[in-house]
């Protein structure tokens, strides 16, 4: 799905190896995990039953059908698949309605790669419509967006990571990826981008080709330059 790079813009100006930032959505610059929690308690209740918080770290990060499956299957939910997604996706949007914040660092590292042209994508696994109102609430415009029900596999498989690469003009392994959680990490590792993982819900250990820090106060422009400095796993 990528394309190829001309061996002239395979570095940028300042010789820095770094093409572009692709960063997910909810839980790395919104603090809207636990929205989704909050929607998925909501609608399970309405439905008769109560979630155990230990299932939050399985559903958090994961694309729509999986966490809605994951419920169903656990908690012998009589709704169909489409119909729990519709109804996730509404309670979700009417509590973005509300206000949608910013994690602690968003804010400053998305006017920097602004004020630097840093070309930037939003990479995330929730629905196009999710996304759209999220994005009127950030202080960025980001270059595109990749939705999690406009591809065919979405996180943690690489292709969402890819698209985003690609629709940039930026080769992959160019990419410094801003994530929240494992499926998030995962996928964008397997598309070959360098990884900052900035935990929300779920501890995420360090790797080789990975950095794990506990806020994005902790990462600006500088950070991510070095972070593709260091030796490839």
């Amino acid at each position: 799905m990528t394309s190829a790079i001309p061996a002239s813009l395979a570095r940028t100006a300042d010789g820095s190896a770094l093409g572009a930032v692709l960063l997910d959505m909810d839980g790395t610059l919104v603090d809207t995990e636990g929205f989704w929690w909050d929607a998925e308690v909501r609608v399970f209740a309405d439905l008769g039953h109560e979630l155990d918080d230990a299932w939050r770290e399985v559903v958090v990060g994961g694309p729509m059908t999986r966490s809605a499956g994951y419920l169903i299957e656990v908690t012998g939910a009589d709704i169909a698949l489409p119909e729990l997604t519709v109804l996730l996706n509404d309670a979700f949007e009417k509590r973005i309605s509300e206000g949608v914040p910013l994690m602690p660092g968003a804010a400053g590292l998305l006017t920097e790669l602004a004020a630097a042209g840093m070309p930037t994508a939003l990479v995330s696994a929730s629905h196009r419509r999710i996304i759209d109102r999220v994005l009127d609430s950030l202080p960025h415009d980001f270059a595109l967006s990749v939705a999690g029900d406009e591809v065919p596999r979405t996180k943690p498989h690489p292709d969402p990571y890819l698209l985003a690469a690609q629709g940039l003009g930026v080769a992959p392994w160019r990419c410094a990826v801003v994530e929240d959680t494992a499926t998030g990490v995962a996928s964008a590792e397997a598309a070959g981008c360098r990884v900052v993982a900035v935990p929300s819900v779920a501890p995420i250990p360090a790797a080789p080709g990975r950095v794990v820090v506990d806020s994005l106060r902790s990462v600006d422009l500088a950070f991510l330059r070095a972070l593709m400095t260091e030796p490839r796993p």
